[in-house]
């Protein structure tokens, strides 16, 4: 296990230490985030503990997880692993107190607090203890993609603002200086003993680790505030160094800006477009080997395909195409994947299958054929397919285990024009009707209500499941049922059907003959279907009839779609 050096020091320690070094917020961090509110809550929290504090009170900021630039122990740029937000913030607050003694008449109170808060911003003259460059600051940010990193290190230079920018360093800087100013005007006698109680008093816990790996996993383990580094702030930082020239950092930063925009209106993360992105790299290298982390994927061959020119426009295409998918339509007026319903119901059916692995092959199948003249012919094709594979294979093996190497193997056989093959068992027909108490059930019953002809449509995302025959119920009140009966048939395919959220609140738990007349407000065909039905009952054979043509629908879709 790697060494780690974990001790306890106050504000003043831990910064004064920083003579000839510097803490470095690495690339691959993000970029810094504290708004007023969360400004207002640390100088709060200051404030209350120095006036309440007893003696030898101390309190507590937190840890920081470093570890020396680059692993060189010799280094004297420390990287800011965890903590930078809180880090980065407290230099702020200091400053600002800085920059008020600064602007006040000096005495020996006044010039005794600049000597005590001096070494902490900057290297000072080791006899003098005078500061001789004030461009020689103990942080530095390189967070990449981050435009505003000069603004922070010129505030800590010059203590001063241009009051036009609007970035969250200046304006937490004004919010601490506003602060500083109005409680020394207001606690005047107390306003210099706040500055040692910040010095001495605030306590931060340093952990010391030799490597960015070990610094990683020590941030990720302590970490319960829900912001470990992503994968994708890895990658960021890896690609951002490979850039050459400012010009080549600039066009970059840019263009991540803009992917994490488009990342986010498609509803996925950029580590989900990364890790679709793996899958088809694997399928073009012909890599059906297990799964590895997505940092151990590229980081191999020395990071190829990070350092790839052409991996910004790829992830973009990708990313348009998933925000088309999860919008229902067209990034742009000149985008030309659109999609008719066919598409559309299909894609809808495997949003609600149990688990990721359809995305993958998904997107294998577009980065190959998406400039084919017939791709929106072809796509719904290979959608229906897909769904007979994984909905067939989840029916006769409940695990994502079972798919794995399949989903491998099709992604390899999509990129050689060779169609992936599906296979029904001679028993698929009566595991069917099983499957109703598997995780693909909401699946089945969606695409069974799509499969019927007269469903025009697409069915709401926020459906429920319906039991035509209710789940709870007076005995009393039913022809002919009890509650073996009840529990026998309640949970059948013959008995359920999509139904949307409204309609669903309002049919309730009543009887058949009541429900129908709430179904009359559906506009899903298989529910408008079961309101004009003449009977007042729904009954055993009533539920053993639909679950025939049920399954008989899903087996011609399934045999049909095999075929494709």
């Amino acid at each position: 296990m790697a060494e780690l050096n974990v001790s306890r020091k106050n504000i003043g320690k831990l910064l004064k230490e920083m003579q000839g070094k510097k803490f470095i917020i690495p690339d691959y961090q993000r970029p810094y985030k504290w708004d007023e509110e969360k400004c207002e809550t640390l100088w709060g929290d200051i404030i209350d503990f120095f006036s309440n504090k007893k003696p030898n009170e101390e309190y507590f900021l937190g840890s920081i997880v470093t570890c020396k630039g680059a692993g060189d122990k010799d280094s004297n740029e420390i990287e800011i692993i965890d903590g930078q937000q809180r880090i980065t913030s407290l230099f702020l607050l200091l400053r600002s107190f800085y920059a008020k003694l600064e602007s006040m008449c000096e005495d020996d109170n006044i010039k005794g607090l600049k000597n005590q808060i001096a070494p902490c911003l900057w290297d000072v003259h080791e006899i003098s203890n005078i500061v001789e460059d004030k461009t020689k600051i103990h942080i530095e940010s390189r967070v990449a993609t981050e435009s505003d990193n000069e603004i922070f290190h010129k505030i800590l230079t010059s203590g001063k603002i241009i009051s036009a920018n609007k970035d969250l360093y200046s304006s937490n800087y004004a919010f601490f200086y506003s602060k500083c100013n109005e409680y020394a005007q207001k606690n005047p006698m107390h306003w210099q003993p706040l500055c040692i109680t910040i010095l001495n008093k605030c306590i931060v816990l340093p952990i010391e680790c030799e490597d960015v790996e070990a610094a990683l996993t020590i941030f990720s383990t302590l970490n319960d505030r829900g912001m470990p580094l992503s994968d994708s702030d890895i990658f960021k930082a890896q690609i951002y160094r490979s850039k050459k020239t400012t010009e080549e950092k600039k066009e970059f930063t840019d263009a991540w800006k803009e992917l994490t925009e488009t990342v986010e209106d498609a509803q996925i993360s950029l580590d989900d477009l990364f890790r679709y992105y793996s899958h088809i790299v694997r399928a073009k290298n012909k890599d059906k080997s297990k799964e590895i982390g997505l940092r151990n994927f590229y980081k191999t061959n020395n990071s190829k395909i990070l350092k790839d020119p052409s991996l910004m426009g790829n992830l973009s295409e990708l990313a348009d195409f998933w925000f088309d998918i999860n919008n229902g339509g067209a990034k742009t007026d000149d985008d030309k994947k659109t999609f008719d319903f066919e598409t559309k119901k299909y894609l809808h059916c495997l949003k609600c299958y149990p688990n990721e692995y359809w995305k993958y092959l998904t997107s294998v199948y577009y980065f190959k054929n998406k400039d084919q003249a017939d791709f929106a012919k072809k796509f719904p094709l290979f959608l229906r397919k897909l769904i007979a594979f994984l909905f067939a294979k989840f029916i006769e093996q409940p695990t994502v285990n079972a798919i794995k190497d399949n989903i491998y193997q099709f992604g390899i056989d999509i990129c050689a024009n060779n169609p992936f093959q599906v296979n029904l068992s001679e028993t698929f027909s009566s595991k069917i009707g099983n499957s109703v108490s598997l995780k693909i059930a909401k699946s089945i019953i969606l695409l069974s209500a799509y499969l019927d002809n007269s469903q025009t449509e697409l069915i709401p995302n926020n459906f429920e499941i319906e039991h035509i025959f209710p789940r709870k119920w007076q005995d009393t009140n039913y022809n002919g049922w009890n509650k073996k009966d009840a529990e026998e048939y309640l949970e059948k395919f013959g008995n359920k059907a999509p139904i949307e959220k409204k309609v669903n609140i309002q049919a309730g738990n009543g009887y058949f003959g009541k429900k129908k007349e709430k179904y009359k407000q559906s506009k899903i065909s298989t529910i408008i279907k079961l309101s004009k039905t003449a009977k007042s009952d729904w009954l055993k054979q009533d539920i053993e009839e639909r679950e025939k043509n049920t399954i008989e629908t899903l087996m011609n879709f399934f045999r049909e779609s095999s075929a494709l």
